[in-house]
């Protein structure tokens, strides 16, 4: 290639990476980033770029190894530009009748390759001036109309790497590790496994608010969207749950949403079912002692005749919170399929501004349940996006 096409390639690269894994390269891809980027190239093109070539490029993209080149074919250029650009889905035979010019590679280096013209001193200072008042007009009208547009962000993780630099690199940092079971992170493939350790994110009369391997990361927007799903997490003991936590801060003082799958026998001494139960808590941290529930939706009653059934129907389970501004819409799906629809459970206006969201897994401050493993397989959040 020459240097104009080797500009393009890296470029084009980047974008790719970025679109597939949701934030911008930093590093050479591992084995295991590299087959899951040549799956979703396929997927969304019907092509085919090798695990071990895309691999190869990452290594020549972050910086060649002892000058080593790459010199990828058009064809795959065009592959990387066709995911990129979102082509239609297609084949290699079908590319080869209709589409040999490879034209979504040369579509997205057109880009870099527009002569600059050179006008007149005073045309371009006329020019100038146009494009710093279009510029003041924006800000001013962005700060007095729209105070509430955020900066976008869309970012998907599906726990296929889980080092800690890796997840570091990702936006995500652990809080209260517990180093036996956050050890244990990675215990199944392409899952992140959090356990039902002791502690809750608000206090009782002897404990303190805690919540081990609580796995964060930063927000900065008053309207976003997030989403959990878990394998197979079943609770079946007081209190154990998992869930989605959204934080004012770490330390618990602030204010914070709860919401979680949780496992319930207890109605203060007066018999009742055992019961799997959808539940979201507000707590106003330190200025408050007690929390609010303000969803309790009865999912299963349990029984011996049944428990199979409710392990088939928690196969998959997945919550989302879809917050705008003040106004909260909680949801949820479970199902023995991955692509069980969402049911709305709760939609009310809430005072609170989260500036960290949490995945996490707990049992309370009880002794007599038992620790069991909560399996995230799929996190999304996407921010800005505000509507009145």
């Amino acid at each position: 290639m020459n240097d104009l096409d080797t500009s393009v390639f890296i470029a084009l690269f980047k974008k790719a990476y970025e679109k597939c894994f949701g934030h911008p390269l930093t590093g050479r891809l591992t084995e295991t980033e590299s087959r899951l980027f040549s799956e979703k190239i396929l997927d969304q093109t019907g092509l085919v770029i090798g695990a071990k070539s895309i691999k190869n490029y990452s290594l020549f993209v972050h910086g060649p190894v002892n000058g080593k080149e790459e010199n990828p074919s058009v064809a795959t250029l065009d592959t990387f530009a066709r995911f990129l650009l979102e082509a239609p889905y297609t084949d290699e035979v079908l590319r080869k009748n209709k589409e040999s010019h490879y034209p979504y590679w040369f579509r997205y280096r057109q880009q870099f390759q527009q002569p600059a013209k050179k006008l007149p001193r005073r045309k371009r200072r006329a020019i100038i001036l146009v494009m710093v008042a279009l510029v003041a007009s924006v800000v001013t009208a962005s700060i007095l109309f729209d105070p509430a547009k955020e900066h976008k962000e869309d970012i998907t993780d599906d726990f296929h790497e889980l080092q800690e630099d890796s997840l570091s690199s990702r936006g995500w940092f652990v809080r209260a590790k517990d180093a036996d079971h956050w050890n244990r992170r990675n215990e199944r493939p392409g899952h992140l496994t959090l356990f039902t350790l002791k502690g809750d994110n608000w206090p009782d009369s002897v404990n303190r608010p805690n919540i081990k391997d609580l796995l964060l990361r930063k927000n900065n927007a008053d309207c976003f969207v997030t989403e959990i799903h878990l394998s197979e997490f079943v609770p079946l003991q007081n209190w154990q749950q998992a869930g989605i936590l959204l934080l004012e801060d770490t330390s618990f003082a602030g204010k914070s949403l709860r919401l979680s799958l949780v496992y319930n026998d207890f109605y203060g001494g007066f018999p009742r079912s055992r019961e799997i139960i959808i539940q979201a808590i507000i707590s106003g941290g330190k200025i408050s002692d007690k929390p609010e529930e303000i969803v309790h939706q009865l999912l299963f009653k349990i029984d011996s005749a049944n428990e199979e059934l409710v392990r088939q129907n928690l196969l998959h389970f997945a919550l989302r919170i879809e917050k705008n501004g003040r106004s909260l819409r909680l949801l949820f799906a479970n199902g023995s399929m991955p692509n069980s629809a969402f049911r709305e459970i709760l939609r009310r206006d809430i005072d609170l501004k989260p500036a960290y969201i949490g995945l996490f897994a707990l049992k309370g401050f009880v002794d007599t349940s038992t620790i069991i493993p909560a399996r995230f397989d799929f996190f999304r959040y996407t921010s800005g996006g505000c509507t009145r």
